[in-house]
């Protein structure tokens, strides 16, 4: 099964404030400058183990390093800046037609900076529906706990994309249920574009421009997302985080969904879709016989995905507590993740209530030095 990573990093300059990426989104095809002016973005080919992926990463982001030193700047991997700098925006048109819908200019997402991971179109509505399960998984690499300084959440970057943002667009920002087929994803798709289309007009937005500027995908912020274009299916709820545990989630990713094609895939007492129907003929099966106390799991006979409900209550908590979360961590070993190889970043800084603008400073650049210590040792070991 083919994989592949893209990582936001923050830029920032030798005193550790934020900088503009500048040559460095064009060290590669695969760097380029992200929506927001401190970020970019790293990229790596479709993978066929994660062995070639390891290698792909690690050689983009040694070219990204040696470019960044060459120009006195440094690559931070963390979930959001901490605190201190403004954060810009760089001049967009579907991000002034998206603040003209909502009334809202979603600043909480300028300071996000994540990891999304792709994995080959396989058998499309299972390996949809089990990200969707597996999102709690968020939790082991989580990398903030802070949002301008205040601590917020265990994880930050998802507290603000599912509390703040969603509170601007409530549609258009949550989970979506497990789905009966990637047509009922496709339609779900479909609505909500047009509603965005409607709102725009409504409020004298010129319909071509909407046309022009923005796509289906680009009206939601959903965690799960289908790829037609390349084609993959594609979980973007992680934090950036140090590239061996960006590695290591996307190889235990990769197992549990390449498991998914070679055996059934049922819900623990719930149901699929949007119309509450059991579903039949290549729909995803539903174990109607009640929840489990200890839901999920993933063995050699099959995968069973918790009701929708309880992945909701475990994603909060994946993102109030972490690994913290004895519910969380439980559930993802039954999922089959190896939780104890997993040191988040945000349980290392976690701690202070509020965190300094000079302090969020000395935090960056010194995990600008991990990030470089962690390329050389992932180098080394090849």
């Amino acid at each position: 099964m083919k994989t592949s990573i893209e990582v936001e990093y923050w830029v920032v300059d030798s005193d550790g404030r934020l900088a503009e990426p500048g040559p460095l989104a064009d060290v590669s095809e695969r760097t380029e400058r992200e929506f927001v002016e401190p970020l970019f973005e790293l990229k790596t080919p479709p993978c066929e183990s994660i062995s070639e992926l390891r290698t792909a990463l690690v050689e983009e982001l040694e070219a990204a390093l040696e470019r960044a030193a060459a120009v006195d700047k440094r690559l931070v991997p963390l979930g959001t800046p901490i605190n201190g700098d403004g954060v810009d925006r760089r001049p967009d048109e579907r991000s002034r037609i998206r603040e003209a819908v909502t009334g809202e200019r979603f600043d909480a997402a300028t300071y996000c900076a994540g990891t999304h991971i792709r994995v080959e179109e396989r058998t499309v509505t299972d390996q949809l529906n089990a990200l969707v399960a597996l999102d709690p998984a968020l939790a082991l690499v989580n990398s903030s706990p802070y949002y301008r300084g205040e601590r917020i959440a265990n994880g930050a970057r998802a507290y603000c994309y599912r509390t703040r943002s969603d509170e601007a667009s409530p549609k258009h920002g949550p989970f979506w249920r497990y789905v009966e087929s990637v047509d009922e994803w496709h339609r779900r798709l479909e609505r909500r574009y047009e509603e965005f289309e409607d709102a725009a007009i409504e409020v004298g937005v010129d319909p071509e421009a909407v046309a022009n500027n923005v796509s289906p995908d680009d009206v939601v912020w959903t965690p799960v997302r289908l790829r037609d274009s390349i084609p993959t299916v594609e979980w973007r709820s992680p934090d950036a985080a140090l590239p061996s545990q960006v590695l290591r989630l996307a190889d235990d990713l990769e197992t549990v969904m390449e498991r998914l094609h070679r055996t059934t895939v049922r819900i623990d007492g719930g149901v699929a879709g949007d119309g509450g129907r059991e579903a039949s003929g290549g729909g995803i099966a539903v174990d109607t016989r009640g929840p489990t106390a200890r839901p999920g799991r993933v063995t050699s006979d099959g995968t069973v995905l918790p009701a929708f409900e309880t992945v909701c209550d475990l994603a909060e908590s994946a993102i109030g507590d972490g690994l913290e979360s004895a519910a969380v961590a439980g559930y993802l070993e039954r999922m089959g993740f190896t939780v104890g190889d997993y040191h988040p970043i945000a349980a290392q800084i976690d701690g202070r209530r509020y965190v300094t603008s000079a302090d969020a400073r000395d935090l960056r650049l010194e995990y600008a030095s991990r990030l470089e210590e962690d390329v050389e040792k992932l180098r080394d070991a090849e």
